[in-house]
Protein backbone atom coordinates (compact mmCIF):
# COMPACT_ATOMS: atom_id res chain seq x y z
CA UNK A 1 0.00 0.00 0.00
CA UNK A 2 1.11 3.40 -0.64
CA UNK A 3 2.45 5.33 2.35
CA UNK A 4 0.23 8.49 2.97
CA UNK A 5 0.36 10.62 5.46
CA UNK A 6 -3.12 11.88 6.06
CA UNK A 7 -5.89 9.56 7.29
CA UNK A 8 -8.74 11.16 5.39
CA UNK A 9 -10.80 8.36 3.18
CA UNK A 10 -10.50 11.01 0.41
CA UNK A 11 -6.55 11.34 0.26
CA UNK A 12 -6.42 7.85 0.34
CA UNK A 13 -8.47 7.02 -2.53
CA UNK A 14 -7.00 9.84 -4.70
CA UNK A 15 -3.38 8.46 -3.50
CA UNK A 16 -5.06 5.56 -5.23
CA UNK A 17 -6.61 6.28 -7.91
CA UNK A 18 -3.49 8.42 -8.97
CA UNK A 19 -0.77 6.56 -8.06
CA UNK A 20 2.30 5.90 -10.75
CA UNK A 21 2.13 2.46 -12.67
CA UNK A 22 5.13 0.84 -10.41
CA UNK A 23 2.91 1.57 -7.18
CA UNK A 24 -0.20 0.63 -8.62
CA UNK A 25 0.88 -2.48 -9.37
CA UNK A 26 1.65 -3.89 -5.82
CA UNK A 27 -2.28 -3.37 -5.99
CA UNK A 28 -2.13 -6.63 -8.38
CA UNK A 29 -0.77 -8.82 -5.40
CA UNK A 30 -2.57 -12.25 -4.52
CA UNK A 31 -2.13 -14.85 -1.91
CA UNK A 32 -0.77 -17.84 -2.62
CA UNK A 33 -2.22 -21.40 -2.32
CA UNK A 34 -0.68 -23.46 0.52
CA UNK A 35 1.41 -25.18 -1.15
CA UNK A 36 2.73 -22.77 -3.52
CA UNK A 37 3.12 -20.77 0.32
CA UNK A 38 5.30 -23.57 1.58
CA UNK A 39 7.58 -24.02 -1.84
CA UNK A 40 8.34 -20.30 -2.52
CA UNK A 41 8.05 -19.01 1.45
CA UNK A 42 6.23 -16.02 0.68
CA UNK A 43 2.60 -15.24 0.93
CA UNK A 44 1.47 -12.86 -2.04
CA UNK A 45 2.94 -12.97 -5.36
CA UNK A 46 1.85 -10.53 -8.16
CA UNK A 47 -0.58 -11.93 -10.32
CA UNK A 48 0.46 -12.31 -14.66
CA UNK A 49 -1.00 -13.15 -17.50
CA UNK A 50 -1.17 -17.61 -17.73
CA UNK A 51 -1.82 -18.09 -13.42
CA UNK A 52 -3.58 -20.49 -12.76
CA UNK A 53 -6.31 -18.61 -10.04
CA UNK A 54 -9.46 -19.31 -8.01
CA UNK A 55 -11.82 -17.07 -7.29
CA UNK A 56 -12.33 -16.90 -3.22
CA UNK A 57 -15.05 -14.18 -2.84
CA UNK A 58 -17.91 -12.73 -4.79
CA UNK A 59 -20.54 -14.39 -7.02
CA UNK A 60 -18.19 -16.49 -8.90
CA UNK A 61 -16.41 -18.58 -5.66
CA UNK A 62 -14.77 -21.31 -6.37
CA UNK A 63 -14.66 -20.91 -9.94
CA UNK A 64 -10.70 -21.48 -11.38
CA UNK A 65 -9.32 -20.70 -14.25
CA UNK A 66 -6.26 -19.42 -15.98
CA UNK A 67 -5.42 -15.29 -16.12
CA UNK A 68 -6.43 -13.85 -19.82
CA UNK A 69 -5.79 -9.98 -18.58
CA UNK A 70 -4.78 -7.87 -16.22
CA UNK A 71 -5.95 -4.32 -16.31
CA UNK A 72 -3.21 -2.48 -14.53
CA UNK A 73 -5.39 0.94 -14.01
CA UNK A 74 -8.48 -0.27 -12.52
CA UNK A 75 -6.62 -2.76 -10.51
CA UNK A 76 -8.74 -5.66 -11.86
CA UNK A 77 -7.94 -8.96 -13.12
CA UNK A 78 -9.82 -10.68 -16.24
CA UNK A 79 -9.76 -14.93 -15.42
CA UNK A 80 -11.05 -17.12 -18.00
CA UNK A 81 -14.53 -18.57 -17.44
CA UNK A 82 -15.78 -15.77 -14.84
CA UNK A 83 -18.34 -13.61 -17.10
CA UNK A 84 -21.61 -12.08 -17.12
CA UNK A 85 -24.41 -12.11 -19.24
CA UNK A 86 -26.29 -9.20 -20.70
CA UNK A 87 -29.82 -8.80 -21.85
CA UNK A 88 -29.25 -9.84 -25.16
CA UNK A 89 -27.57 -13.62 -23.71
CA UNK A 90 -23.97 -12.46 -24.98
CA UNK A 91 -21.20 -12.69 -22.64
CA UNK A 92 -18.82 -10.60 -21.19
CA UNK A 93 -15.44 -11.09 -18.81
CA UNK A 94 -16.19 -9.77 -15.55
CA UNK A 95 -13.21 -8.15 -13.88
CA UNK A 96 -12.03 -9.88 -10.22
CA UNK A 97 -10.19 -7.85 -8.09
CA UNK A 98 -6.24 -9.33 -7.14
CA UNK A 99 -7.49 -9.61 -3.41
CA UNK A 100 -10.44 -11.90 -3.84
CA UNK A 101 -8.18 -14.08 -5.76
CA UNK A 102 -5.99 -17.00 -4.57
CA UNK A 103 -3.08 -18.10 -7.03
CA UNK A 104 -3.12 -21.95 -7.70
CA UNK A 105 -0.16 -22.42 -10.55
CA UNK A 106 2.01 -20.38 -11.07
CA UNK A 107 3.13 -19.11 -15.01
CA UNK A 108 7.05 -19.58 -14.58
CA UNK A 109 8.03 -18.56 -18.72
CA UNK A 110 9.28 -14.98 -17.48
CA UNK A 111 12.84 -15.73 -16.24
CA UNK A 112 13.11 -12.86 -14.02
CA UNK A 113 10.23 -14.01 -11.43
CA UNK A 114 11.60 -17.91 -12.18
CA UNK A 115 15.07 -16.75 -10.60
CA UNK A 116 13.30 -14.38 -8.06
CA UNK A 117 11.05 -17.24 -7.08
CA UNK A 118 14.56 -19.82 -6.42
CA UNK A 119 16.54 -17.31 -4.52
CA UNK A 120 13.83 -17.62 -1.70
CA UNK A 121 13.61 -21.41 -2.19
Amino acid sequence: MVRIESSQPRKQRKARYNAPSHVSSKYLNAPLSEDLSEQYKKKTLRVVKGDTVKVTRGDFAGEEGLVDAIDTKNAKVVVHGVFSTKADGTEVPRAVSASNLRITKLNLADKRRAAKLAEAE
